[in-house]
């Protein structure tokens, strides 16, 4: 009999670190198979996504809404699930719930991306952005990366000091900071973690920066300004969080950047690292199946016979 998991049951089966190590494992696995992903739009800019992917034993299939509509309202913008399959039986496992999945993989590949790529990962850390991913990767980059420090910068500032607030209750040094762009200054590590409906930041990065971009995943939305983007290309190296960027990651994509020639975290971790240069790296993430498959290999992991 399969297990429906509530959020916190889910959380509870992808713990930070252990969920970064799952993400690494999938991408040198020759095994995993990940088509595209299929986006169906839907009326008032909502979408429906349907994310299939699958190894020599897991199985699993992602669906779920994302109705921009229901940003400042009491419904969350993802909604769905996450059904897992034993390869071997086709016995369906689990059934994982999506916007918790979607939040920790996401946050957890920022992680891996941040592990693998950062010049310094001492912080304090910027966060721009104070929803779910925002609260996401403060969680994960103190408990996988030891980040201790953040400053949290939100549109509004009642949700930036709910997030510090949630922060220091775990042990963390938390400030809010009104100008995204100023307090970039003082921070090496940096996410962007907003609706990602307009510019959010747009100042230099120190030559040891470490962004990861989470908020645009269409070639419409955006985060970062176009000359962020072209500094980045210019002085220090962009990285790419899968080949589905190549027609998603907005930001790139209205700078001009041909997101195509850019490094995957894939080539990263299995130690493709040509032309690789010094500087600021700017980690662009749109979102992939295959996060999802790790996520499902991971929760699904107690439930196997």
């Amino acid at each position: 009999m399969s297990l429906l998991l509530n959020p916190e049951q889910t959380a509870a089966r992808l713990p930070w670190a252990p969920l970064v190590d799952e993400i690494d494992a999938l991408l040198r696995d020759d095994s995993v198979s990940v088509p595209p992903r299929i986006v169906l739009p839907m009326a008032g800019q909502a979408s429906l996504f349907a994310m299939p992917a699958c190894d020599a034993r897991t199985a699993m299939a992602k669906l779920i809404t994302f109705t921009p509509a229901n940003v400042g309202t009491d419904r969350p913008t993802i909604q769905g699930d996450v059904t897992v399959f034993d390869v071997a039986t086709g016995v369906r496992r689990v059934i994982l719930d999506g916007p918790t999945v979607t939040a920790r993989r996401t946050a957890a590949v920022s992680a891996l991306g941040a592990r693998l790529l950062a010049p310094n990962v001492d912080g304090p850390m910027l966060i721009v952005g104070a929803g779910v991913q925002g609260r996401s990767h403060i969680e994960v980059f103190a408990a996988a990366l030891g980040v201790r420090d953040f400053r949290i910068a939100s549109r509004r500032r009642a949700s930036a000091e709910a997030l510090a607030e949630v922060a220091r209750a775990q042990g963390l040094r938390a400030e809010v900071v009104d100008d995204a762009d100023a307090a970039l200054a003082d921070c090496p590590l940096a996410a962007t973690c907003t609706p990602a409906q307009d510019v959010a930041l747009r100042a230099t990065p120190r030559a040891d920066a470490f962004i990861a971009a989470v908020g645009a995943f269409t070639p419409q939305m955006v985060e970062l300004a176009p000359a962020l983007c072209q500094h980045f290309a210019a002085h220090g190296r962009i990285v790419v969080d899968s080949r589905d960027a190549d027609h998603e990651a907005g930001d790139l994509l209205q700078a001009g950047i041909d997101v195509g020639a850019l490094p995957t975290l894939a080539d990263q971790v299995r130690g493709d690292r040509a032309g690789e240069r010094r500087g600021p790296v700017l980690f662009k993430s749109c979102g992939w199946g295959g996060w999802d498959l790790a996520a499902a290999r991971l929760g699904s992991a107690t439930t196997r016979t």
